[in-house]
């Protein structure tokens, strides 16, 4: 019965101590895992407590967010109705299937670039420039954890 009780105190503690330990590293954001799962439980509110705005800058800067993650998410749309075409085959491509496919690729990859960008001149004029490009390299951490996480799934073309 101790032994039990040990072991289970011991877990606890265990679990308490990594979660603190998660907390600091998403803190300073090197822990992908723990980016992902902080962006995964509710990204507005990693990006507020990483930021910490005051509401004067939230004021300017929550409608240049939203913004921006709706023209992400269109990119991501059309970025996904072209993976699942190739998803979907169990065959080889032909040429102007995958021809087609690589330009609606890029098209989604230019659309996020464009959104990007017009967020960037937004954010210089709305945030001190130490904010905005904390800002930024969080976005761009999201991006690729995510990015990285569509890539794994997704079988090249034949």
């Amino acid at each position: 019965m101790k032994t039990n009780l040990a072991t289970f105190l011991f877990a606890v503690a265990a679990a308490v101590a990594g979660s603190a330990w998660a907390q600091d590293r998403i803190g300073d954001v090197t822990d992908m895992q723990a980016l992902r799962a902080a962006v995964r439980a509710d990204k507005k509110a990693f990006v507020s407590s990483a930021l910490n705005l005051t509401p004067a800058e939230a004021k300017k800067f929550w409608p240049i967010y939203d913004s921006y993650q709706r023209a992400v998410d269109v990119a991501n749309r059309d970025r996904a109705v072209a993976i699942e075409g190739l998803v979907g085959q169990d065959r080889a491509l032909s040429d102007p299937y995958a021809k087609n496919l690589a330009k609606d690729l890029v098209s989604a990859d230019e659309a996020e670039v464009k959104a990007r960008r017009s967020m960037y001149n937004k954010l210089m004029r709305a945030l001190p420039p130490k904010k905005a490009a904390r800002y930024l390299q969080l976005e761009s951490k999201i991006r690729a954890a995510q990015a990285y996480d569509v890539a794994q799934a997704i079988p090249l073309v034949k």
